[in-house]
């Protein structure tokens, strides 16, 4: 992998792969060229990296060539469609969406969990749901001291998770709101403005468990390369912008307790501990919006379980960086070290 790789953006225009290009420069990636990709109606525009004008172009089959990396952020479709023209061109493609967490030959990669994982990709590698990547990341250190096998988490997800458009109409349709007007919802399939309603993706009917609870599932058992933790979800959508929050309680193999957790937490890559109970402060929002750590707080020994087994806490993070561009951008960066590793 050349140290000032060609770096392509597959849906440059959408709030990802505008956090892309912030990411990959305020983090210092060396990057000899950048091309902005995305669809023919965009084609033409032009964006600002680093001082010079790049215009973006739109998305082809011809669009890889001379490519190193390719960070793809334009939905299942696309990726399932562009991702393997990327690899035969000769780029790595690190893909944003669902089309390939689960194949058994595509790694599904946290850096602070498995990046060892890396260097077994065969041209692709999946950066994790978002939802999921902000659980796991606190949780994986306490796994790691002390298994945990059992875990329900109730997820409090921003309009980021859906896109711009999603992030648009919640403004929209919160300033109709408080003009008094009767505003119809056009990305989401009920009010967004002071209302929260389940996730909108589709529902099995056998389980009752939307889609995104069953990532969360699955993705989890892959990364952590064990089945059997026992997992619970329930995934809600809430009028937030971009940053989403997470009520996770979980049991461990052994007694484990609070003080402990905020030990393991308080040196674990890539979480801040916030768990001020005497100013009843703890992660919010409107503080993991614009942060690369997953914040935690609320620490707490889960009560209904006398055993001491179970801890409670209250975790946030940013779902267009950490839970989206700068986890896909952190592979991006360690993949010179593992090719050659």
């Amino acid at each position: 992998m050349k140290t000032d790789p060609t770096i392509a953006i597959v849906g440059v225009t959408g709030a990802v792969g505008a956090e892309f290009i912030a990411t990959l420069d305020r983090r210092n990636v060396p990057v000899g060229r950048l091309k902005a990709l995305a669809s023919a109606r965009s084609a033409g525009q032009t964006l600002t990296f680093r001082g010079q004008t790049i215009v973006i172009e739109e998305l082809t089959e011809r669009s890889f060539e001379g490519v190193d990396i390719a960070l793809f952020s334009a939905g299942s479709g696309i990726s399932k469609k562009f991702a393997p023209i990327a690899v035969r061109s000769g780029a790595v493609v690190v893909d944003n969406s669902s089309a390939f967490r689960m194949d058994p030959n595509v790694p599904l990669v946290i850096p602070e969990i498995n990046a060892r994982r890396i260097r077994d990709h065969k041209g692709i590698i999946a950066n994790p749901n978002c939802a999921a990547i902000t659980a796991l990341v606190p949780l994986w250190p306490i796994h790691q001291k002390n298994r945990i096998k059992r875990v329900i988490i109730s997820t409090y997800q921003a309009a980021s998770g859906a896109g711009a458009a999603a992030m648009d109409e919640l403004v929209q349709s919160t300033r109709a709101s408080l003009n008094g007007q009767v505003y119809a919802p056009k990305v989401m399939p009920h009010p967004f403005a002071f209302n929260l309603f389940s996730h909108n993706t589709a529902i099995d009917p056998d389980t009752g468990y939307n889609d995104e609870e069953t990532k969360v599932i699955n993705e989890t058992h892959k990364i952590f390369e064990d089945e059997g933790i026992a997992i619970g979800v329930t995934c809600v959508r809430v009028p937030v912008l971009r940053a989403h929050c997470e009520a996770i309680t979980f049991e461990c193999e052994r007694p484990i307790s609070e003080d402990e957790v905020r030990r393991i937490l308080a040196t674990a890559p890539g979480v801040r501990v916030v768990d001020d109970r005497a100013k009843n402060y703890f992660p919010m929002p409107v503080d993991a919006s614009g942060q690369d750590d997953v914040l935690v707080g609320r620490i707490r020994k889960d009560l209904s379980d006398p055993s001491g087994h179970s801890i409670a806490m209250f975790v946030a993070a940013d779902q267009l960086l950490k839970g989206a561009a700068l986890n896909a951008v952190q592979i991006a960066e360690l993949l010179p070290e593992r090719a050659m590793a």
